[in-house]
């Protein structure tokens, strides 16, 4: 997984130089984990709540550019922190007004042992609190550094729903009181330090096992994605909402095909929006990771 990373930052940087010029208009980029990145409950790539919110963004003629490039599955708050201190990483978000992030899950969720069989789960209270400390300490470290290079954007940082709704009812108890305690830590230094917070708990509230289907998998469907992002509407304007019917057909890639995509665009040049002559088209330059 970690040459990919390189191999695909290598293929998307060099299309991501731009100008800001047009007032109004909205440079969003996303950062963070698989939810960020789009991740189906089968471990593919296609549409997820950072695409929908862009496509109600362009929708509205709000949207000038959008990249979820710095968007990895299996990401946790460390891989984020060192994600956004990089040069190529400051380059793309220097000119962001808009800046979702998810991350966290995977500190946590990568200390659970799931058996899916039986519906149960095991893990290490004394590792679970380290890595809540961890998020704590990272989640701060992730918004300041935003700040500083993207000092006119708007920071949201999303929660998590239930991730286990197919455990057996006695074994989702402790693994609740973990996520809430997660949520917490998110909330509060998302606050804390100037970002705005976007709760998805309630509105994954006793439809869990219908949006992550996959009782071994802990990514929703897009139906749970588009959830996600009229959470994230709320806070930011509550007159966008993204309609089930506006949600596309389904398109999931594998790594291999992304790859293989990226590589082919790399050959191409950068085609650009009509009327928009400094901006990447959305259409055009999407990275799918």
């Amino acid at each position: 997984m970690k040459k990919w990373i390189v191999i695909i930052l290598l293929l998307v940087f060099p299309f991501t130089s731009f100008s800001v010029e047009a007032n109004g208009a909205e440079v969003y980029i996303a950062l963070g984990d698989s939810l960020a990145a789009g991740q189906t409950p089968n471990k593919s790539i296609d549409t997820g709540y950072t695409d929908l919110i862009a496509q109600e963004l362009k929708k509205s003629q709000q949207l000038a550019y959008y990249s979820k490039a710095l968007a990895f599955p299996g990401y946790t708050t460390a891989d984020v922190l060192k994600t956004v201190r990089t040069k190529e990483s400051k380059e793309l978000l220097k000119n962001a007004s808009i800046v979702t992030i998810s991350a966290g899950a995977n500190d946590l969720l990568r200390l659970v042992q799931l058996n899916a069989a039986n519906g149960s789960i095991s893990y290490k209270q004394i590792q679970v609190n380290y890595a809540l400390n961890m998020v704590r300490k990272n989640m701060e470290a992730i918004v300041k550094e935003v700040q500083v290079t993207a000092p006119n954007a708007k920071i949201y940082v999303l929660g998590y729903y239930f991730s286990y709704p197919h455990l057996r009812e006695t074994q989702k108890v402790g693994i609740r009181k973990e996520l809430n305690a997660l949520h917490s830590i998110l909330k509060t230094e998302a606050e804390a330090n100037g970002a705005t917070y976007v709760s998805v708990e309630e509105d994954f509230s006793n439809k869990e096992k219908e949006l992550l289907p996959n009782v071994s998998d802990v990514h929703p469907t897009m139906e749970g994605y588009r959830l996600m992002a009229n959470a994230f509407f709320k806070k930011y304007n509550a007159n966008l909402q993204v309609n089930p019917k506006e949600l596309p057909a389904p398109n999931p890639l594998t790594f291999e095909q992304i790859l293989n995509s990226q590589r082919e665009k790399a050959k191409s040049p950068v085609s650009r929006v009509e009327g928009l002559d400094h901006y990447l088209s959305l259409t055009e330059l999407k990275p799918l990771i």
